[in-house]
């Protein structure tokens, strides 16, 4: 009896210890499971994060993009405002140019026809009177702007 009891104890006490042993092993595989899963998490944060970096990377290039391409337009719109200024003031001053040739052909040809008129007018009183011929040339008449007769001895 007493080698049955301590047969049936140490039994028990075999069944015991693999039943802790059991758990034991459940619980470390819990455990390395509970640690597969933190990392996984982990991982997945990380990726999430460099994710979320990436896209902010590409958000703030994109705007500086933007930002890049709105001043470009603003810098050619407002050469293309001062080329156009430059062309108007140009074509004012075409205008002007023409409009003071087309002047001073009209007054040249209005003085000579006063000129001309003058020296008719003068030919006709010659004729009339019977007066010597008339000189129409005058110093302004040379080519170089005087005439040497002035020099002549008085």
């Amino acid at each position: 009896m007493l080698i049955s009891f301590l047969r049936l104890k140490r039994k028990a006490k075999q069944e015991q210890d693999e039943q802790r042993e059991m758990q034991k092993q459940a619980m470390i595989a819990q455990q390395q499971l509970k640690s597969q899963e933190l990392a996984a998490q982990v991982a997945m944060q990380t990726i999430e994060l460099e994710t979320q970096g990436k896209l902010k990377y590409k958000q703030g290039e994109m705007q500086l993009e933007i930002e890049r391409n709105k001043v470009e337009a603003q810098l050619k719109s407002q050469l293309m405002e001062q080329e156009f200024n430059y062309n108007l003031q140009l074509r004012q001053m075409d205008g002007m140019s023409l409009s003071k040739r087309e002047t001073s052909r009209e007054d040249a040809k209005s003085q000579r026809i006063s000129q001309q008129n003058t020296e008719q007018s003068k030919l006709i009183n010659q004729r009339k009177n019977n007066l010597p011929p008339q000189n129409f040339e005058s110093n302004e008449d040379s080519l170089d702007g005087f005439d040497l007769a002035e020099f002549e001895p008085r």
